[in-house]
């Protein structure tokens, strides 16, 4: 007898796809069932398993009468940041500061003023930096009566265990290829083989997912990413790859922070009576400064993440060449490169392989440090190169 299919999910739910258990918990939570409910969550799940769509979804069924429609004005408010009673935190910059925390902390203490409860979202809890927690914790240990903080990071380890620990944890997996390809079919009418190539080069993330799916230009900075392994033959072919990646990635973070930069700088400005009659305001250069110290670590992180992106291609290619290697008959991430992975396969061992994930592993550590992005790159070239 085969198992019963999963749930369709439907109202506000309906994105979380290959997560029924954890909506479950949640549905329970906002039905007041007894024990279900806890003032803070900690929302964790690697990469695309949709943490952050998790919250939200959490948020709005907190305000919905029906547990989460979907169609109601408290769901779509909730879910755009509208709701008065739900903040949404999501930062563009390397880290949530001590004073941003202050302001969430001020705002939890507010009664709601339309809706159940009044809810605080943090997307980039991982993010929160060592005075921000301790800002955090306070409120999370004495909570309002009527407000719910829901935390987001990839790990468990990756919040300040004093949090982790008042937290109520929910734990996301990564979808499955075939759900997120028909997600992608069903939800942005994707032709059915560039969804399955999408899903599958994506690896179950969804948010990748859906840009190979719609952005030709996408695709094709995966595929040169995917060529570099073949470019390496000596220490000068790792300093100009590593020079050509980390000006491609600064160059797509210019890309997408160019628009957001000049519409910022144009509201500060207004806001500051540039273009009017009379003496500029005073404190105008320090304020147009701190802006702009701010988008440059938005570009930072823009830039890193970009490179991250490339290093988990890197990471699944290798990878591929280990189950070559090792013959495990697992599926592979690039079967349109299966040719070219075989003869590098051929070429090596499987520890040396091993070796050359651990330095795209170590590159990753490096880039969540202050170490330049060239440097960590090139070395993690260099160690692709030896093995």
């Amino acid at each position: 007898m085969s198992a019963p299919a999963a749930e369709q999910l439907t109202g506000v739910w309906a994105e979380l796809i290959g997560q029924n258990q954890s909506v479950a918990t949640l549905r329970r939570a906002v039905s007041g069932a007894r024990h279900a409910m806890s003032h803070a969550w900690l929302i964790t799940g690697p990469p695309g398993s949709g943490r952050s769509n998790a919250a939200r979804a959490f948020a709005a069924a907190l305000q919905c009468r029906d547990g989460g429609c979907g169609t109601c004005n408290d769901c779509r408010t909730s879910l755009s940041g509208a709701h008065p009673d739900v903040t949404l935190v999501r930062t563009e910059m390397l880290s949530i500061g001590v004073d941003e925390v202050r302001d969430l902390v001020r705002r939890a203490a507010m009664s709601p003023t339309m809706g159940r409860a009044q809810v605080l979202v943090v997307e980039d809890a991982d993010r929160v930096t060592e005075r921000g927690a301790d800002a955090l914790l306070k409120s999370i240990e004495e909570p309002a009566a009527r407000t719910v903080w829901i935390l987001c990071a990839p790990t468990v380890e990756d919040v300040v265990a004093t949090i982790r620990s008042r937290s109520r944890l929910l734990t996301l997996q990564t979808p499955t290829i075939p759900a997120v390809a028909q997600l992608l079919q069903t939800r942005d009418g994707v032709d059915p083989a560039l969804a399955a190539y999408a899903a599958r080069a994506s690896q179950g993330h969804v948010g990748r997912a859906r840009v190979l799916a719609r952005d030709e230009a996408a695709r094709n900075r995966r595929h040169e990413i995917l060529q570099i392994p073949t470019q390496l033959r000596g220490l000068g072919a790792c300093l100009t790859a590593a020079a050509n990646l980390v000006e491609a990635c600064a160059e797509e973070a210019t890309r997408a922070t160019t628009d957001i930069d000049a519409r910022e700088r144009k509201e500060l400005e207004e806001a500051l009576g540039f273009g009017t009659k009379g003496a500029r305001p005073r404190q105008a250069q320090a304020a147009l400064k701190e802006l702009d110290d701010q988008q440059k670590a938005r570009a930072k992180r823009y830039q890193r993440d970009a490179i991250d992106r490339a290093l988990t291609e890197l990471t699944a290619y290798y990878r591929d060449v280990l189950s070559i290697q090792t013959r495990s008959g697992a599926a592979l991430v690039n079967p349109e490169l299966e040719a070219q992975i075989t003869v590098l396969a051929r070429k090596s061992t499987p520890e040396s392989t091993l070796r050359r994930i651990d330095s795209l592993l170590a590159c990753r550590v490096a880039l969540e440090t202050n170490v330049s992005p060239l440097l960590a790159v090139e070395a993690m070239l260099i160690g692709l190169v030896e093995g």
